[in-house]
């Protein structure tokens, strides 16, 4: 699967004259399509995903009105490749934005422009592309770029003033979970609930709280933007909640573990989907945008790895993708350690490409910031405790290979690459992903100077 360049992406996403308005010969027939996308939202920390210690009742709700997905994974677990891929339809590799900060080539930056051919008004308010890099795509209204709205103030400014017609595509990205976390209102750090692979120290707990907060926050914020929706935008419309990858936690953003690309997904819409309803097809983000073509009428460009869900929105399809593939390849100088997996529904494999390298985040190597404060407390434990030393000696050194049986290890605690039962399995995915790789063009590239094992380890 080769790259593509210009002039053939262009000819595979050309104008579709053919849409539902043009069938139907009005533009109302259309959905708007709505999507509040948070920052850093782990799957595991909302209600509707059963976290019953942390509040979030308009993601409840949400969830109660419509249908929640289960398997819902991005292609990449930082903002940038993440982002970036759901707006292209195409992997890291193939689209340019392998590292975190890195803009997409000029050549694969369509798809957007499709739903503006089939019609749509698009209008993007927040962070959903990263940096600034909302410019590439040429939406009709920004506002914000890679800065994560913290209130609502300029959708209802947007959507009051709208004299536009046509079907609304508007996308909101809110800043919270993200770092800086907010401080804490009403969350007890002894008794909060942490995930099991961190290791639990009072200042773990109290930074803890205030992500909780944070994710409170977010869902506060989603309560204020449907209702606006709901107000501005009355009738068919489509509305999603999702993510852009895991908490900064380690073990989840900047990882391949499920903790870092497995995303909260869930979906509403009045007449169509069923309420409460819940669906473990396969989807990920890149599937986005294609769906959105599909559901406007229009024709899905061909080449892209991304694959229209739509059969499944209109109840004609239960499943869709039966393995993910998902990369990482670094963030700045403090993160380099690319990493490659490949997921199925039951077992995860990753290959580790540069087990030489120590592995570190923001939250190990930034001087500043929430991750470093537990950090620091996770060493001083190890001194003298065996399994928080196991824990911070397993996140910052790794095997080159990773096998997970998800059914039976939903953490991914447990490695089973050097079971001997599990020989078989291993190098079939082994040789999988490899050719994935291969067919993606993947040059395994090291974007910055890593730290090799034994190293001192330098703050930045």
């Amino acid at each position: 699967m080769k790259n593509l360049r210009r002039r053939e992406f262009i000819k595979l996403a050309g104008v579709q004259v053919t849409s539902l308005a043009a069938q139907s010969g009005s533009s109302t027939s259309l959905p708007n399509l709505i999507l509040y996308m948070s920052d850093d939202h782990g799957l595991l920390f909302s209600e509707p995903y059963g976290a019953s210690h942390i509040r979030t009742p308009n993601l409840a709700k949400l969830a109660a009105e419509g249908m929640r997905f289960t398997h819902a994974f991005n292609a990449s677990p930082s903002c940038g490749p993440s982002r970036t891929a759901m707006l292209t339809g195409l992997w890291p590799a193939r689209n340019g934005a392998e590292p975190n900060h890195k803009p997409p080539r000029p050549d694969v930056r369509g798809l957007p422009a499709k739903l503006q051919a089939l019609g749509y008004e698009i209008a993007v308010i927040g962070k959903i592309a990263h940096n600034d890099f909302a410019k590439y795509y040429n939406f009709d209204f920004v506002v914000g770029p890679n800065i994560g709205g913290t209130n609502t103030e300029e959708v209802e400014k947007y959507l009051a003033n709208r004299k536009s017609s046509k079907p609304l595509c508007l996308w909101f990205g809110s800043h919270f979970p993200h770092v800086p976390w907010v401080a804490n209102e009403g969350y007890d750090p002894a008794t909060v609930k942490l995930p099991p692979e961190l290791v639990d120290t009072p200042e773990t707990r109290n930074q803890c709280t205030k992500y909780y907060t944070s994710v409170t926050r977010t869902d506060r914020l989603l309560g204020e933007f449907r209702a606006l929706t709901k107000k501005y935008l009355p009738g068919n419309s489509l509305f999603i909640y999702t993510t852009d990858h895991g908490a900064q936690w380690p073990f989840a953003k900047w990882d391949l573990y499920d903790a870092g690309i497995r995303l909260p997904f869930i979906a509403a819409w009045e007449g169509k989907l069923e309420p409460g309803s819940v669906c473990d097809a396969m989807i990920c983000l890149p599937d986005l945008l294609p769906t959105f073509i599909e559901l406007a009428g229009g024709k899905v460009p061909e080449g892209l790895d991304g694959k229209s869900f739509a059969p499944i929105l209109r109840g004609t399809k239960k499943s869709h993708r039966d393995r993910v593939f998902n990369t990482h390849s670094g963030d700045g100088v403090i993160n380099v350690y690319p990493i490659r997996s490949l997921r199925t529904r039951q077992w995860k494999y990753i290959l580790n490409l540069h087990p030489e390298f120590q592995h570190h985040t923001h939250d190990t190597r930034h001087s500043k910031g929430n991750g470093i404060l537990y950090w620091r407390t996770w060493l001083e434990e190890a001194k003298t405790n065996p399994k928080a030393a196991a824990v911070v000696n397993r996140y910052v050194e790794r095997p080159a290979e990773e096998l997970f049986d998800l059914k039976a290890d939903p953490h991914e605690l447990k490695n089973l690459a050097t079971a001997p039962k599990q020989a078989k399995r291993l190098a079939s995915m082994r040789t999988e992903l490899k050719a994935w790789m291969k067919a993606q063009g993947d040059q395994e590239i090291i974007f910055g100077k890593p730290l090799l094992k034994g190293e001192p380890v330098t703050m930045v």
